[in-house]
């Protein structure tokens, strides 16, 4: 990890002590209890040690220290509490930086509306039908997008690349590690990521389809939901009855044997008759938007669902219900605030914006403390992107987020709005168990900030992804570039 001696005249110095150097440094650590032992696990160690390490959890240690080994956050905690490997490399960090878990954006567009903006890079939305659960986002995701890096310079390390809003149901949601360098969808595909579902409701699948044979109203949206899971239901049915057929035919065929055809043309065996034999139950014809709708019904897919106002997230919210299935999170919701209680009793996150709103009716009635007056109602509240520029500063969206409830007199912890955009955003994309917060055993998503990550003076300084330094604002590795950068090598030279 030489690379991040480069650092060293900001925030990092590097260096592999023979024996464990405490630095000074000052700052609470908060919770007395000390690390164990790092796991003895395979591949290289790299200790980030002093400044401010904000796990996500609850927990603070100033300062403090995080163990990486290999692709997984070994160990966490007060500085001079965790044990340092013989073989770890150790980054001192300064008094003010800050260590917290990799960003993850719930809402992105990148790769599926990549830059340059060409018509030729709108692959986001399928406008033939209203109806699309066969398409899935990573089948049009390009990732060489030149986004992509930008967002990982960001502090960014997860994103949910979504279909758009056009369409009532507009298909699969593919889950990325972000990866600079990959060839394919597939090196960036987050293997851990359940499927998702993208779904639409209120005025752009009206809009788009008002001319198109419909819905032309907020009434035809229901009934095309209603019409699809309905489908789904009688699809999911034809294919029990034909499991439970099978498994009939197959217990039977095991009690006797095939009948040979003297038998079967009644010859031989004298007087005994003909015992028929059933051929095989041949399966129903196969459905790949019907397979999704179905892992929606038996809770393997999660629904996404763009959504703006009050009463149409009840509504929503009621439908699933009478079909069985539960909305993982509402994005945009401006008037999520409106229902927080309902919401949160429904364990359905929001994923929002913090200022956003007012661009069309559906979008007027929004309000700064949405955020939090979500939390403060027990709701997941989540600040995500919708937006190439968006994703990032998605910490100082989160900031702003925060400083509207704290002026609203909501108390607001900087822990509170960091989970806005780690572990909130994790539980939504049903990856909370395995990355979101600084734990041992989670993925070694980490990244380093100059300074408080709430601040607008402050950058992020180093990003690992899986334990892998994709990022780092000084030094050899530097900032990844695509071919679209080039042109701008020179100006981006000073960019944030």
């Amino acid at each position: 990890m030489a690379l991040l001696a480069c650092l060293a005249s900001g925030a990092l110095a590097c260096d592999k002590p023979t024996q464990t150097e405490v630095p000074d440094g000052t700052g609470e650590t908060a919770g007395d209890a000390e690390s164990p032992p790092p796991a003895p696990t395979e591949g290289a160690a790299i200790l980030l040690r002093g400044g401010t390490v904000l796990t996500a959890t609850g927990q603070t240690f100033a300062p403090g220290a995080v163990l990486i080994r290999g692709a997984d956050i070994a160990a966490v905690g007060p500085a001079d509490a965790v044990e340092v490997p013989e073989d770890a490399e150790v980054i001192e960090l300064d008094a003010s930086a800050v260590i917290t878990p990799g960003i993850i954006d719930t809402h992105s567009h990148m790769g599926v509306y990549a830059s340059p903006g060409f018509r030729a890079h709108g692959d986001g939305n399928e406008v033939a039908s209203p109806v699309t659960p066969y398409v899935r986002a990573e089948e049009g995701f390009w990732p060489q997008d030149p986004q992509i890096n930008h967002a990982i310079a960001g502090g960014v390390t997860v994103a949910q690349i979504l279909p758009g809003s056009a369409n009532l149901i507009g298909g699969r949601t593919f889950t990325v590690k972000l990866r600079p360098n990959s060839r394919s969808a597939e090196d960036m595909r987050f293997a851990a990521a359940p499927a998702g579902l993208k779904m639409a409701c209120g005025e752009n699948p009206k809009r788009v389809y008002g001319e198109k044979g419909g819905p032309t109203t907020r009434m035809g949206n229901v009934a095309g939901y209603r019409k699809a899971f309905q489908e789904a239901v009688e699809y999911q049915r034809s294919w029990d009855s034909y499991e439970r057929a099978l498994a009939m035919w197959e217990t039977e065929s095991d009690r006797r044997p095939r009948p040979s055809r003297s038998s079967e043309d009644g010859e031989g065996g004298g007087g005994g008759g003909r015992r028929e034999y059933r051929e095989q139950p041949q399966p129903p014809p196969r459905d790949f938007g019907m397979d999704t709708l179905v892992g929606v019904l038996d809770g393997d897919i999660l629904v996404h669902m763009h959504c703006y106002r009050a009463d149409e997230m009840s509504l929503m919210l009621e439908l699933a219900a009478s079909f069985g299935f539960s909305i993982r999170s509402f994005h945009h919701a401006v008037e999520a605030y409106k229902i927080a209680d309902r919401l949160a009793a429904a364990e359905t996150s929001v994923s929002i914006w913090a200022d956003w709103w007012g661009f069309k009716a559906e979008a007027y009635d929004g309000v700064r403390e949405n955020a939090a007056l979500f939390t403060q109602a027990g709701g997941r509240a989540i600040i995500h992107s919708d937006s190439a520029e968006g994703i990032q500063r998605l910490n100082q969206e989160a900031a702003k987020a925060m400083f509207a409830g704290r002026k609203a007199g909501i108390e607001v912890t900087p822990e509170q709005a960091l989970e806005w955009i780690t572990i909130n955003a994790a539980w939504a994309l049903g990856v909370d168990d395995v990355t979101g917060s600084l734990e041992p055993g989670k993925d070694a998503d980490v990244v380093v900030w100059s300074g408080d990550p709430f601040s607008v003076y402050t950058r992020a300084q180093v990003v690992f992804v899986d334990g892998e330094l994709v990022y780092e604002r000084e030094g050899e590795t530097g900032r990844p570039r695509s071919d679209f950068d080039l042109g701008l090598r020179d100006d981006l030279q000073e960019a944030p």
